[in-house]
């Protein structure tokens, strides 16, 4: 599957340097819940519980937010989020039944429709550039794009960091042979990059961000700014998206008002980011800037899942050899009827 990975690549990235070492911290703890302050009793009546699998990214806050300000619970949600350490494991947990709405960025999702995962995507809630990156050791030889040849590089297989490597590695004109992959899990990476097992990691940030920080001066950062940009989107079972269609039009409102307080009011959005996330807010304020905070559904969505699928089948990282119509797998309803112009995908 290495030799596989590494055919691999188109893609957008970009780093940080935040206080990463504390976020990998709460990976290893496990799943972390923090549910909003306005409780049902101060709001005098109950409220429907919606579980959210999501993961420690900056492009969480509306979600964060959502919750810290209340917003879901003036809509009559009691919201709870549980910490995964990739779109792929919090999709994941959506499909066992552990969670009702994953967090993922387009690639997991693309992977679970190729794979015929009865998936509905209600809205992308954050979209990033300079997201995704690698990060290589000096004293191995890393000092330029071209360096990675014949070099061991730790990636999460289908997520966005394994796209990223893929079209770096194209852009350098390095076939799959000239490089050893090593599929890792995110919070694999930084162990593994510090004990030598591996020279390079490709990943998004914040675990980006710890492994620069990690490295310091012996480490090496290449950014891939233009060729990838993330959509960061909220996803759910076809089963529940048609089951609870008013629920999902709630938690579509709670997320617009959060994802604007995410824009307008960047301090006050850090600092509760960093208190859910137990990672420093002057950290986030770096990476902020990279960040566009609009609840859509924008036609780019559908494109840029239309080219991960023909990336996926060129790749032989899918059994299929027929793109799926992703019309299918795009809930517009909920977002229609609660903001008509943030839908923008061509039906």
């Amino acid at each position: 599957m290495a030799d596989k990975t590494s055919k691999l690549l188109s893609g957008k990235v970009s780093i940080y340097a935040t206080a990463g070492a504390l976020v990998v911290a709460a990976l290893l703890a496990g799943a972390y819940v923090w549910i909003a302050r306005t409780t049902p009793a101060q709001l005098g009546g109950a409220l429907e519980s919606v579980t959210i699998a999501q993961i420690v990214y900056p492009g969480s806050c509306p979600v964060i937010v959502a919750q810290g300000k209340g917003y879901f619970a003036s809509e009559g949600i009691l919201a709870t989020t549980q910490l995964y350490p990739s779109g792929k494991a919090a999709l994941d947990a959506v499909f066992r039944g552990q969670a009702h709405l994953a967090q993922s960025g387009d690639i997991p999702l693309m992977f679970a429709t190729m794979s015929g995962r009865p998936l509905s995507i209600v809205a992308t809630i954050a979209t990033a550039e300079n997201d995704v990156g690698i990060v290589g050791r000096k004293d191995r030889g890393i000092a330029t794009p071209a360096s990675l040849k014949g070099k061991r590089i730790g990636v999460t297989l289908g997520t966005a960091g394994h796209f990223v490597l893929d079209a770096f590695l194209t852009r350098q004109k390095l076939s799959a042979s000239e490089v050893k992959v090593r599929d890792l899990k995110p919070e694999e990476l930084a162990d593994a990059l510090a004990k030598g097992d591996i020279d390079a990691a490709s990943t998004w940030q914040p675990h980006l961000g710890a492994l620069q920080t990690q490295l310091g001066g012996n480490g090496t950062i290449f950014l891939s700014t233009g060729i990838y940009d993330t959509a960061f989107n909220l996803a759910a079972t076809r089963d529940y998206v048609a089951g609870h269609p008013e629920t999902i039009k709630k938690v579509l409102r709670a997320l617009i008002r959060a994802g604007r307080f995410c824009k307008d009011t960047p301090d006050a959005a850090r600092e509760i980011v960093a208190e859910a996330f137990k990672i420093d807010a002057a950290g986030l304020k770096k990476l902020w800037p990279d960040y566009r905070f609009n609840v859509t559904l924008d036609q780019s969505l559908l494109l840029a899942l239309e080219d991960e699928s023909r990336w996926a089948i060129r790749n032989r990282l899918t059994d299929k050899t027929d793109m799926p119509n992703y019309l299918n797998y795009i809930h517009l309803d909920a977002l229609k009827a609660v903001a008509p112009a943030a839908v923008t995908v061509i039906h």
